[in-house]
């Protein structure tokens, strides 16, 4: 991955995550956190 590649995608997540602040009040991130957490956990059982 090149410079130009990660610095527009690391651009565009950032993007994205104003925008769910500003516009839903977070409700977005708080949705995948909580899945992430759940996944987590699911993976840690079946280690």
């Amino acid at each position: 991955m090149t410079d130009r590649i990660a610095l527009a995608l690391g651009l565009m997540i950032a993007a994205a995550l104003g925008a769910d602040v500003l516009f839903n009040d977070s409700a977005v991130l708080l949705f995948l956190l909580r899945k992430f957490v759940d996944m987590v956990e699911w993976l840690a059982f079946w280690r």
